[in-house]
């Protein structure tokens, strides 16, 4: 099975060497995104909710990029430094997945992630 790299012009520029998108086959794998506003190059402000609708924000706009949607989404791994403020995390969510049906989740307590984030999500997505 042949390995294809994908970028789009819609995410920041990667500050470390990785790619944002590996296909193989029908799969396809998303590296972890952060709340990074691809303008300026920074986290966007105010905190959780904000920081998980910028990362919701860059899956939709890069997903017709490597013609998918939301629909091909079948695992999400959200890792967060802010547990107690899951709720701002799923508020965020709710509006994208409220009438798309969502990928099976899995969320994470973490001590630190990049660049100060307080999320952090990966995704899965497979396209036959």
């Amino acid at each position: 099975m042949s390995r294809q790299l994908l970028r789009s012009d819609k995410l920041y520029t990667p500050r470390y060497r990785y790619t944002p998108c590996v296909r193989t086959g029908p799969f396809y794998f998303l590296s972890g995104m952060i709340g990074f506003d691809p303008a300026t190059g920074q986290l966007v402000g105010g905190g959780t909710y904000c920081e998980t609708r910028q990362i919701l924000k860059l899956l939709q706009l890069a997903l017709p990029d490597w013609e998918l949607t939301l629909e091909h989404l079948v695992q999400a791994r959200i890792y967060t430094t802010r547990m107690d403020q899951f709720s701002e995390i799923n508020r965020a969510w709710e509006e994208v997945f409220s009438t798309v049906d969502p990928p099976a989740r899995t969320s994470i307590g973490v001590a630190a992630l990049p660049a100060g984030a307080t999320v952090e999500m990966e995704f899965s997505l497979y396209c036959a």
